[in-house]
């Protein structure tokens, strides 16, 4: 067998970082308690809260935008998207789920910038409710966890000072 390194981030959060939540106002009950949840797993990993901000915009189909603008700034730690699409009678739910997944992945990558996926594309409204804190968890937590572990592995994979190889 032979040996190999293995990179990995912690769940670690700078407390002098800042992180942006964005979110949409579309379905809002579902995205309040996502936004609960992201700002509480920021909080409990050392995450202070001046450093949170938290902007709302109209819908998932708007979040890309947002933090496209957001992560331009260059000031960023980190990102998180969340937002409720639920399943209709008419193929718009494709079109804005497909749109919000691409957006924020291209986001995360076009600026090396952790963005936690937080959007909820859902069935039924039943559904929603179970991942924005009911019996699935609060998936806004773990939107930001991801975020966190991303923020601290990426300088690791880059060899940066954050972290090493072991």
């Amino acid at each position: 067998m032979s040996e190999h390194s293995t990179i990995e981030g912690t769940l670690r959060a700078a407390p002098d970082g800042r992180w942006a939540i964005v979110a949409a106002r579309f379905n809002g009950r579902l995205v309040e308690s996502l936004i609960e949840g992201a700002i509480d797993c920021l909080v409990r990993h050392g995450v202070g809260r001046n450093g949170i901000t938290v902007a709302r915009v109209p819908g998932a189909w708007e979040l890309p935008l947002a933090l496209d603008v957001l992560a331009s700034r260059g000031d960023l730690t980190g990102m998180v998207a969340l937002g409720v699409v639920i399943r209709g009678e008419t193929p718009h739910f494709d079109y804005v789920s497909t749109v919000a997944c691409r957006g924020v992945e291209e986001v995360s990558r076009r600026h090396g910038l952790p963005v936690g996926f937080g959007v909820l594309t859902c069935d039924t409204t039943e559904q929603a409710r179970e991942r924005a804190g009911g019996k699935a968890g609060n998936k806004g937590w773990e939107a930001a966890q991801a975020a966190i572990e991303m923020a601290d592995l990426a300088p690791r994979l880059r060899g940066g000072a954050a972290g090493s190889i072991s």
